[in-house]
């Protein structure tokens, strides 16, 4: 956990419940009309081996727990990636358009730290798209559609509480993980980001889940939704803690050559038989593109809080709690 020097919150508890509370409801209703998104429930618990859960990096643990009214075991999500599609062709949803859901979600096994919590809660998000759209262009796009969503929620937080000062830059920079590695050869993968996010201070780096030209890998990707080749992370820097802070996971989904291809490559092409995944190879599901923007890291950044243990309330570690008290970092 990194404490920075003389640390104390710009807002109180109380002015922090409220400026998250604006925060929440101006960058949602800005996403919905930059994507043309439409708001839709979604789950928290998924079946057992229906497919629909988000393996992460394959070696985190889902909560398993049976269902005796339903005579099944289910887990509660870890995203929802890929329920998302069959929502957008349950719901006959056209291309270009798409719909958002607040995500809440438990990751038993996260290493706590500023950044990492138990709880998850984040904007899940999924839009159509046609084939031929496939392409880098198409995703750079909507990433600067989502950063304008950024730029617009910093204006509006700005003019809310003045004493908030962290501006992000006015364009957001491209760079692919390969460009990244060749860049900074001798750094590991976070230091890496940190590097480029010190210098550019908003940074889309894409190619997220295949070997790099050193034979290691920059990031774990599920290889079940993000097409490798076509998806990223949008990452800022954090002035307080001087290191990069992800806010968004994202990419153009696979399509059925891409599934076959990432499945054998990590290994997992029994996942083939799942219900899910035997939907998409047979064609039957849309092309789309989505991902998950998180609801605290963004407030986590726009309100200059040091640890997202501020902005949400989760369980923690009692040392953790109380260094963070002695260091005027108060956990909600």
């Amino acid at each position: 956990m990194i404490i920075p020097a003389s640390y104390t919150s710009k807002l109180n508890l109380r002015e922090t419940q409220e400026a998250i509370k604006l925060l929440k409801d101006f960058f949602e209703r800005v996403l919905a009309q930059q994507l043309n998104l439409t708001r839709v429930s979604a789950p928290l618990i998924v079946p057992h081996n229906s497919g629909l859960q988000d393996n992460l990096n394959g070696v985190e643990r889902p909560i398993l727990f049976d269902v005796p009214a339903v005579d099944a075991h289910c887990e509660i999500v870890h995203s929802l990636a890929k329920w998302k599609r069959w929502a957008l062709k349950k719901y006959n949803f056209g291309v270009g358009e798409g719909l958002y859901t607040d995500m809440n979600a438990i990751r038993r096994d996260e290493v706590l730290d500023n950044l990492h919590s138990v709880y998850v809660d984040q904007w899940d998000w999924e839009r159509v798209m046609r084939p031929e759209d496939r392409n880098r262009d198409f995703l750079y796009s909507i990433v600067e559609n989502i950063y304008a969503c950024l730029k617009k929620t910093e204006r509006e937080i700005h003019r809310a509480y003045p004493m908030l000062e962290w501006e992000l830059p006015d364009a957001i920079t491209f760079i692919t993980t390969q460009e990244l590695e060749d860049l900074y050869p001798h750094l590991d993968p976070k230091r890496r980001e940190d590097a480029i996010l010190k210098d550019k201070k908003a940074v889309f780096i894409t190619q997220v889940g295949g070997t790099l030209a050193s034979g290691a890998r920059h990031d774990g990707r599920a290889p079940d939704y993000d097409d490798w080749n076509l998806n990223g992370d949008i990452l800022v820097w954090h002035p307080s803690l001087q290191q990069a802070l992800e806010l968004s996971s994202m990419g153009i989904r696979v399509d059925p050559e891409a599934l076959r291809r990432q499945l054998k490559l990590a290994g997992c092409e029994h996942y083939a038989e799942y219900e899910f995944h035997r939907a998409l190879l047979a064609g039957e599901l849309p092309q789309t593109i989505g991902g998950g923007i998180g609801q605290s890291r963004l407030c986590m950044y726009f309100l200059e809080k040091a640890h997202i243990g501020e902005v949400q309330a989760s369980a923690w570690p009692k040392q953790m709690i109380e260094t963070c008290r002695e260091n005027n970092i108060f956990l909600l």
